[in-house]
């Protein structure tokens, strides 16, 4: 013989996973959860993994309560480097002296959202050619100024091949080159 279902409450069914994971995410433990929300431990920790909730360890949720001021600043702090510098989780992690799931939460927490390595590749090399943009162009304003291709390539330790590269890139307008020895005669000799 089935026994009978228990009856659910109406006010554990309004205990919504997206509502326990706020509260968790704000700082409450799942114990206090329990307690508030009078369900069991185990349907506590089912909805908040429902939810997508990434879970702390004990030392996380005693160093946030520490100062959650601080932790929010850093959270936007590598938002910001993750999103506008194009920082790696692992170089989120050595920045905040986290692990790198510990950066990806202070990350996910700012609001920001986890790139895949395709999608970091294409932030970096936009970043890298951007600076080189910015490079090409102070070496077109010091060429136009005067200064010659060998004197840049000293100037920034690259070679006459990059900077002619990086002049072009910067739409640079080239001298005319100079013959360096003897003037040739361009009358026909007999």
């Amino acid at each position: 013989m089935n026994p009978h279902p228990h009856a659910t409450s109406d006010a554990s069914e309004a205990v919504t996973p997206q509502s326990l994971r706020k509260q968790y995410e704000a700082g409450a433990t799942a114990d206090e959860l329990v307690t508030a929300s009078g369900l069991s431990y185990g349907t506590v920790l089912n909805r908040l993994h429902d939810a997508g909730t990434v879970m702390r360890t004990s030392w996380q949720t005693r160093r946030m309560r520490q100062n959650p001021q601080a932790r929010q600043r850093l959270a936007a702090h590598l938002r910001s480097l993750y999103e506008q510098h194009g920082a790696t989780l692992t170089e989120l992690a050595a920045a905040a002296g986290e692990t790198r799931r510990g950066a990806r939460r202070l990350l996910i927490e700012a609001g920001g959202t986890v790139r895949t390595t395709q999608q970091t590749l294409r932030v970096r090399a936009a970043a890298r050619a951007a600076e080189r943009y910015k490079v090409a162009l102070s070496l077109r304003a010091r060429y136009e100024a005067g200064a010659t291709v060998p004197e840049l390539a000293r100037e920034h330790s690259y070679s006459i091949a990059t900077v002619y590269r990086l002049l072009h890139q910067a739409g640079t307008r080239m001298r005319p080159q100079h013959h360096h020895g003897p003037a040739r005669d361009t009358r026909k000799r007999p």
